[in-house]
């Protein structure tokens, strides 16, 4: 099995580095662009055939290492291969 698994700041949280992308586009001529809010996107493969399980993994990654629940929001799909 698959994950795909995105990350994301809150709202609300301040996003420098989408900033500093949003004043290098306009920098470019890009000017039709409002916002950019970077984040992270990561896809791991699992050795589990349960979803459920693999579902159960991917949450406890999420908490415990890949997204800052603090002050970020992850959402993933299982993606059975």
């Amino acid at each position: 099995m698959k994950a795909r698994i995105h990350v994301t700041l809150k709202p609300g949280v301040l996003d420098p580095q989408g900033t500093a992308i949003k004043k290098s586009l306009d920098n470019l001529g890009i000017d039709s662009v409002s916002s950019v809010t970077q984040g992270k996107y990561f896809e791991i493969t699992l050795n589990e055939n349960d979803k459920q399980k693999a579902e159960q993994t991917v949450e406890e990654s999420c908490k415990s290492l890949l997204a800052n629940t603090v002050i970020e929001n992850y959402s993933f799909e299982i993606i059975e291969a």
